[in-house]
């Protein structure tokens, strides 16, 4: 009888151990997401992080229509143009042509991007085919939810200016470039 009776104390001292380890872990976690973002000195690191905060927030958004935040931005892109060739997108969006002709691949496989040779082989012109309309369409309500979201929580006045500090940044870069 004593043995059973200190063996139940043991489960239970086991017990309270355990929950006190997992409560100290679980606490450990949840005060390392609130840590502060730190500033960065570097225009490019917070660009970068920006980025890749932006990013995620919009691909949890698209993942239910089986989009990409890139596919988005290129039907977005050809929404606009219309026909370009597939160096002047790759301008547009300051893609390198690599991860641009693989994501372009991708999307022609699934019909959104129609193409056409130009006069010199080597020369892709890029359009938006029938099902990209579709896509793009039932893509654009998710992504107007995530950009009125954000909007709202910026404001109105630091939203104008982020969208137009990013192309002012964007344009002199490549403009510029190396002499800056």
């Amino acid at each position: 009888m004593f043995s059973r009776m200190r063996q139940r104390q043991l489960d239970s001292l086991s017990d309270q151990r355990f929950l006190c380890i997992v409560i100290d872990v679980y606490t450990s976690i949840s005060n390392m997401e609130h840590l502060p973002i730190p500033k960065l000195p570097c225009l490019c690191g917070n660009f970068r992080r920006a980025s890749r905060a932006l990013t995620q927030l919009y691909e949890n958004a698209l993942r239910p229509v089986d989009l990409r935040a890139t596919q988005f931005t290129i039907l977005q892109a050809l929404t606009l143009a219309g026909e370009v060739t597939q160096s002047q997108l790759g301008e547009m969006l300051v893609m390198d042509s690599t991860t641009l002709s693989r994501t372009l691949r991708i999307m022609a496989r699934e019909g959104w991007v129609a193409e056409r040779r130009g006069n010199d082989r080597r020369e892709r012109w890029l359009r938006l085919a029938k099902d990209g309309e579709a896509q793009f369409k039932r893509a654009l309500p998710a992504w107007e939810k995530v950009q009125s979201r954000l909007r709202r929580q910026l404001g109105e006045l630091s939203w104008k200016n982020l969208l137009e500090i990013t192309h002012q940044v964007t344009d002199l870069v490549k403009t510029q470039g190396d002499s800056l």
